[in-house]
């Protein structure tokens, strides 16, 4: 099969998927650490929270567990936030396969896996736009992405702050069907800042994936026969 035709057959998966993902509900833990010079945890943010859907079909999310925030040399931004929801789990949708070029490499195995390889890099770079630059793995039996690893780009570098974004893995596993739901992501990076190196471990599962809807159906009452 063609490069071109590979990707566009992953490409409709991950429209799938997104479909899909649209009445799922799950929860998501992350924890990241800093790390001092000989690799000691110096700093620690930890939550998990639950993905649901409101009475007004709204998607929200509802934090189940926040401890104390204790990094000190870093921060969270906004595009840190952003980027967990998205593009660390996903890297892109179907629908923004004309933001990058990407280039077949060949075959690899993943654990059992017999995959399809690409590398992925946006066409251009557009102000207040997140991309994902890096590498895929696609199952070649589903045609589903079933790891991903790269980082979110651009860094934002001025002269007020500077916001870094690190190298991550995302695995993703068979759950429903022929779809491979993201279930867990691993960073372990330096962030070269101007003022010196930051050594983080970040964590974030993707667990208790359930399809939301329900039905009620009002009308006359009836009694049950004995059981």
């Amino acid at each position: 099969m063609p490069p071109e035709q590979l990707i566009q057959k992953f490409a409709e998966k991950e429209l799938e998927l997104k479909k899909v993902l649209g009445s799922y509900t799950w929860t998501q833990y992350f924890h990241l650490q800093t790390l001092d010079s000989d690799g000691v945890p110096d700093g620690e943010y930890e939550i998990q929270s639950d993905i649901l859907f409101g009475a007004d079909g709204k998607r929200y999310e509802k934090v189940t567990f926040a401890p104390a925030n204790t990094l000190r040399r870093i921060q969270l931004g906004q595009n840190d936030l952003d980027d967990l929801k998205k593009i660390e789990p996903f890297g892109f949708t179907g629908d923004e396969l004309h933001k990058y070029n990407i280039t077949y490499i060949g075959r690899q195995k993943v654990d059992d896996l017999s995959t399809y390889v690409f590398d992925v890099v946006p066409k251009t770079i557009e102000k207040n736009q997140r991309y994902f630059q890096g590498r895929l793995w696609v199952d070649d039996h589903d045609m589903q992405i079933v790891k991903t690893y790269g980082k979110p780009v651009p860094d934002i570098v001025t002269k007020r702050k500077e916001d870094l974004f690190a190298h991550f893995t995302t695995y993703r596993e068979n759950l429903f069907g022929d779809l491979w739901f993201p279930t867990y992501t691993h960073t372990d990076d330096s962030l070269r800042f101007s003022t010196g190196p930051v050594h983080i471990l970040i964590t974030v599962k993707y667990t208790n994936y359930k399809r939301f809807g329900s039905t009620t159906k009002i009308g006359v009452g009836t009694e049950a026969p004995p059981q």
